[in-house]
């Protein structure tokens, strides 16, 4: 579970930095209009939606409130893999080492 924890923390930290990078630095009209006009990054796209929405899936499935899963949902759509980062750390931290719970939520 430890191990669990550094990469889900690592993964945050690693978010957190090129969220800020992009958000700073990037214009994300012009290069998303851009990524869109190439076949692979509209590969890309539908590649990372498709695993938005089976973690989303998996968070709904765990969670005890339709609307905490929901508003899980709503940031893993908006700001990525940061949110699924965040929300399996917090998974983890509350499970107290049981891996069932972890992955089963409400069902363990």
């Amino acid at each position: 579970m430890k191990l669990a924890k550094t990469i889900s923390l690592l993964g945050i930290l690693a978010m957190t930095a090129v969220l800020i990078y992009g958000f700073t630095i990037g214009d994300f009209s012009g290069e998303g209009g851009q990524l869109l006009s190439m076949p692979w990054g509209i590969v890309s796209l539908v590649d990372l939606y498709t695993g938005f929405v089976l973690f989303s899936g998996w968070i709904i499935f765990r969670e005890k409130s339709l609307p905490i899963a929901i508003a899980w949902t709503i940031a893993m759509m908006t700001l990525g893999f940061f949110a699924g980062a965040l929300y399996a750390f917090l998974a983890l931290q509350t499970s107290n080492g049981d891996w069932r719970k972890f992955w089963m939520g409400k069902h363990a």
